[in-house]
């Protein structure tokens, strides 16, 4: 057991939601420098979760066959580097290179915490540690937007980068001294980096599948609310940056608490019923939502309520979601638990990025694009959690 260590993964898992939540404020100042549209802005988020996807299959076996602290150090790295290239860019499109570079780089960070958690604990612990990291994620849209608002308001928009790179060098230094090799003896590294069969008892399992498509539609979920709700508020609805920070704060301390709580309500029904819990929390919030867009006010402050408070109920059923979701995808593969984690990752934020993506394709403004991707992907996976037939895709698995 290494408990000791949780502080420094708590440290280390803020690296990619702050990348996402410092310069929401900023989006629509950033839009108009570089003279792009909103959905072009919004492909810097979308950029940024699909790159750390896809980078989750090259670097997973890398922390599988030369340890975590290597791919950590590296990752940090290149996270600090690609946040002041990000700083230094004039034309757009190296500004969604730079976002690119940043996702893979946050993903090796990731793979790193979570496999650590995994190595480190049994599946029923891992649980809970999992909801303690997701809840320290959950802080940071509660703080980062007021920061990066008030930054971008004394220094402009690049100063949020600027924050990203001191904060990767402090956290580099933190890593370098003070966290352990956490790799089991027993993990598997041998052959090929990338060859198949390093994935395929990964892939060919039901239940990790089942775990994680239900994270990748929660993280959908959150992509597309997280996307949209810069442009939906401040230019449609008018409200001011400082005002969206508020809100988007309040709503985020919400998660902090449904975050911590998750552990507790996880102790007391278990990782599958706790999932059943927050699929029914996504389908209530979408239909809160197209309540208040049916019946709420239309402008103003009053309409930003009316679409940010059946949100909240979106953050509290993905904070309960989240942990044991991936505490039971994962629970099976301890022998190759960096793999594991990082085709949880691909699947998981890749694919909620292209759903996020082809929806921004789309004429849905951000209140039913939400409605759309949460409460049909939650009545989608209740149907099938209630089918007797289906039970090995989702009952509770043990180690193969």
């Amino acid at each position: 057991m290494r408990r000791n260590i949780l502080p420094i993964l708590m440290s280390m898992v803020v690296l990619s939601p702050l990348a996402i939540d410092i310069y929401l404020p900023s989006m629509p100042a950033m839009a108009a420098e570089f003279n792009v549209s909103s959905s072009q802005i919004q492909s810097t988020l979308v950029l940024f979760l699909f790159a750390m996807g896809i980078g989750q299959i090259l670097i997973g076996p890398l922390a599988d066959r030369f340890g975590r602290r290597p791919v950590a150090l590296g990752g940090i790295t290149l996270y600090a580097l690609s946040s002041v290239l990000a700083v230094l860019v004039m034309e757009f499109h190296w500004l969604q290179f730079a976002r690119v570079l940043q996702g893979i780089a946050a993903c090796a960070s990731s793979i790193v915490v979570f496999s650590a958690v995994r190595d480190s604990f049994s599946a029923k612990e891992g649980a809970h540690y999992y909801s303690y990291l997701n809840g320290m994620i959950c802080v940071i849209p509660a703080l980062a937007p007021t920061l990066g608002g008030l930054l971008a308001m004394h220094s402009g928009w690049r100063s949020t980068f600027v924050f990203m790179a001191v904060y990767g060098l402090i956290i580099l230094a933190i890593v370098f001294y003070r966290l352990p090799e956490t790799r089991p003896a027993n993990t598997h590294s041998s052959g090929g980096l990338y060859h198949w069969a390093r994935f395929k008892p990964v892939l060919q399992d039901s239940h990790f599948l089942f775990y994680a498509l239900t994270c990748m539609m929660g993280m959908a979920a959150i992509l597309t609310y997280v996307s949209y709700a810069p442009d939906w508020l401040i230019r449609h609805l008018g409200i001011s940056e400082l005002s969206f920070s508020l809100l988007f704060g309040l709503n985020a301390l919400v998660n902090i608490g449904a975050c911590f709580a998750a552990p507790l309500v996880i102790k007391r029904f278990g990782n599958r019923e706790t999932v059943l819990i927050a699929l029914l929390a996504l389908i209530i919030s979408a239909l809160l939502q197209l309540s208040a867009q049916q019946w709420g006010p239309v402008t103003g402050m009053p309409a930003a309520f009316a679409f940010m408070l059946p949100m909240m109920l979106l953050c509290i059923g993905f904070a309960l979601l989240l942990g044991p979701a991936t505490s039971m995808a994962l629970s099976g593969f301890s022998e190759r638990a960096g793999t594991a984690a990082a085709m949880l990752g691909c699947i998981q934020m890749s694919g909620a990025a292209l759903l996020a993506g082809l929806l921004q394709q789309t004429s849905l403004n951000a209140p039913y694009a939400v409605i759309l991707l949460m409460g049909g992907g939650a009545v989608g996976l209740l149907v099938v959690m209630l089918m007797p037939r289906f039970n090995h895709w989702h009952k509770e698995q043990f180690e193969h």
